[in-house]
């Protein structure tokens, strides 16, 4: 039997120890499932919920870059963000892949990049550097977006956890 003095003292040191900061015991992070990769994706937050904003690869090719024309051919493509805006700053993989959607080499885009032509103000384009441009069948964008990855708890216990974007692919994940 527990005494009533210990009973009623309980919910006092559970206020204190929530008050110290220390509630934070519970702190947890999570990592969001890799979404389908594709040319064209509906681009979604950790939650896996729409943003309203599609990426999508516009075209690509094998050219070696102007500043650096030595170095050999280079994945240049150009991507596009429809219903991305200067405040939703969304934010995709793109990889090179082989036939067997192997990543070749991959970065992450963000929409503020695109800044094409007058005519195609949504439009950018990025380069790829990859080992065998010889082997790259085509350019995929991943759906999940990663411009916002909030504090993990190892780097702050009291203000981070929650559900992380995915981690980035490498080279010889498999899309």
């Amino acid at each position: 039997m527990v005494p009533a003095r210990v009973i009623a003292v309980s919910p006092l040191a559970l206020v204190i120890f929530a008050l110290s900061g220390c509630s934070s015991m519970g702190c947890t992070d999570t990592t969001a499932e890799r979404g389908k990769a594709g040319a064209r994706v509906h681009v979604v937050n950790t939650y896996e919920q729409p943003l309203g904003v599609t990426a999508a690869v516009v075209d690509w090719r094998l050219e070696p870059h102007p500043q650096e024309p030595t170095e050999g051919d280079r994945v240049h493509f150009r991507f596009r963000f429809e219903g991305a805006d200067e405040y939703t700053g969304a934010a995709v993989d793109a990889c090179a892949v082989d036939k067997e959607r192997v990543a070749l080499g991959c970065q992450t885009i963000y929409s503020n990049q695109a800044f094409g032509p007058a005519d195609d103000p949504l439009t950018g384009d990025e380069w790829l550097a990859v080992e065998h441009p010889e082997q790259v069948a085509g350019v995929l964008l991943i759906p999940n977006d990663q411009s916002y990855d909030r504090r993990t708890c190892e780097v702050d216990l009291k203000d981070g956890g929650g559900i992380h974007p995915p981690e980035p692919p490498s080279r010889g994940d498999q899309l």
